[in-house]
């Protein structure tokens, strides 16, 4: 885009003329004449003044009025329209910008707190809770006519278990079994589940051995 600001300068240095020498002739101070040369209308005291300065610019260098005077507020009103509404949109964007932020670091700290409270409640669950403990066989009551008796099962992994007061081996996916020798008559077995903080869970069993 053509700037009237630089043909006047170009005009202006063709005759021959300074920056003073124009202001002299205009009574145009030469710091305004030099913002109009530079496009820098927001130097101007009002949009009237510059109007003023530039047309009597114009007058000076002999320059057809009309078609640099149109010139002149196209350029003008364009800077204006650029100087305020972009403004106002960048302000809306930087206001929509933050509270994104804002609501952003608001989810990521609720997560974070979450997440340490259900990582808290991992870790320190089993000093409120006995642990789990079920028993897949034998079922109760179960008639057994064999003189052994496969007890299986499991608990939490970290869990120490003990059956009629024998320990047995949890693996790491807190299954266990063991193979108990039983006698004839009602049999009772009594499997203990203990966790670290000694919370315990029990399971009892009676069968009767035939």
């Amino acid at each position: 885009m053509i700037r009237i600001g630089d043909k006047l300068r170009e005009e202006r240095e063709k005759q021959g003329y300074s920056i003073e020498d124009v202001a002299i002739a205009t009574k145009i101070r030469p710091e305004f004449l030099k913002a109009i040369e530079g496009g820098n209308y927001k130097k101007l005291p009002s949009s009237a003044y510059a109007h003023g300065f530039v047309k009597n610019y114009i007058d000076y260098l002999g320059l057809p009025q009309k078609t640099y005077l149109a010139l002149f507020r196209r350029e003008f009103d364009e800077q204006e329209y650029r100087k305020v509404l972009p403004e106002n949109i960048s302000a809306s964007k930087e206001i929509s910008l933050n509270r994104l932020r804002i609501r952003q670091a608001a989810i990521l700290g609720i997560m974070l707190i979450v997440g340490l409270l259900f990582y808290i409640f991992l870790q320190y669950r089993q000093a409120f809770f006995s642990p789990t403990l079920s028993i897949d066989s034998p079922g109760e009551h179960i008639v057994l006519k064999s003189t052994t008796v496969l007890v299986k099962g499991s608990t939490e992994a970290n869990a120490s278990v003990t059956i009629n007061q024998i320990p047995v081996v949890v693996d790491s996916d807190g299954h266990f079994q063991k193979v108990l020798p039983v006698f004839s008559g009602n049999t009772t077995i009594t499997v203990v589940s203990t966790n670290t903080f000694g919370k315990v869970s029990t399971v009892v069993r009676h069968v009767i051995v035939k």
